[in-house]
């Protein structure tokens, strides 16, 4: 049915926060879709309206064909931060503005970061396990480790990685830093060593905290060459996306002793095969992508989604938490 108002086709995962921003505007119409639809599925929603003015999106695909069954789409925004399943190219063609969520859950991942981390070295799955089964004498064969003093790679110094720079520097570790697109002088004002070498630098560090997005330039980026880099005692820690880490060449050091340990948010493949061998691997960490997720988080998420779209429908778009902002000239 025709409606006067604008369409904002949006995943039933957005927090009811979010929503109320949406549904207190009487030109807005709010339409929840499923968040596992995805390819077909959601295209025939998309095609399923008149017309579909803003999508809101979680972990659902967006490109060419969906963009072709939206009528009169002006933004696309996510419940996040990352953009890997939109086709940027192909919006920014369109001049359709790409959002995210800005800062809304940075506090939250940089957190799951450092709890990785700290779970890690303090080996806490092996000792709660000792006691579970009564084996408390074993304690001394799973000695834990401290961050105190211990060196840390940062990569990626945007909205996250640098507050995961904040909270290591708290923990009295040496923070280094590798970004190529922050100016070494903002990281060292910052309190932090820039760093340009990689290779050298992975070859220095005790944990490695990855927070870049996943592009071109970082798909691989820790393949079987640069993990052999790190020191035998060194743990690597993935909040940013799967892919970054190719999982084979991870799996060869953690079974050979190349590298201590490994705490992984994100997948390759999510869900993953129940076959994949990182899973069965006692010296990995494991979680649901669910870095950024939180009680708070959800809320803070779908609230800045909501006037992300808003702004745009109002003709004064938030350009700082557009991916695309070429479109605006």
């Amino acid at each position: 049915m025709a409606t006067n108002k604008k369409r904002v086709l949006l995943t039933d995962s957005m927090s009811k926060a979010g929503i109320d921003v949406l549904s207190a505007r009487d030109d807005v119409e709010v339409v929840p879709f499923r968040y596992t639809a995805t390819g077909p599925d959601y295209v025939a929603i998309l095609k399923s309206h008149d017309a579909v003015h803003a999508t809101i999106l979680g972990g659902t695909r967006f490109g060419e064909p969906e963009l072709a069954a939206a009528k009169g789409m002006q933004v696309v925004a996510r419940v996040g931060v990352g953009y890997d399943a939109i086709d940027i190219p192909h919006m920014t063609k369109h001049k359709i503005p790409v959002m995210t969520s800005g800062i809304a859950n940075s506090p939250s991942v940089a957190e799951k970061a450092m709890t990785l981390m700290l779970t890690l070295a303090k080996r806490m799955p092996e000792l709660d396990k000792m006691v579970g089964e009564n084996r408390w004498g074993d304690r001394f064969k799973a000695t834990p480790i401290d961050l105190f003093e211990k060196t840390v790679l940062v990569i990626g110094f945007g909205r996250i990685g640098s507050r995961s720079a904040k909270r290591c520097a708290a923990m009295e570790m040496k923070v280094l830093v590798f970004d190529p697109y922050v100016p070494a002088e903002t990281i060292s004002a910052a309190g932090y060593e820039p760093v340009k070498d990689l290779d050298a630098a992975v070859a220095k560090a005790d944990f490695v905290t990855i927070h870049c997005p996943k592009t071109s330039e970082t798909v691989g980026m820790f393949d079987a060459r640069r993990l052999a880099r790190m020191k035998p005692s060194a743990y690597i820690v993935n909040t940013a996306r799967g892919g970054i880490i190719d999982e084979p060449a991870l799996h060869a050091a953690l079974t050979s002793g190349k590298i201590a340990g490994a705490g992984l948010d994100v997948l390759a493949k999510e869900p993953p095969d129940a076959d994949n061998p990182l899973l069965k691997l006692p010296n990995v960490i494991k979680a649901p992508h669910m870095a950024g997720v939180t009680v708070e988080s959800m809320d803070r998420m779908g609230v800045q989604a909501a006037k992300n779209v808003l702004s745009v429908f109002d003709g004064t778009p938030i350009k700082e938490n557009t991916v695309n902002r070429e479109i605006y000239g």
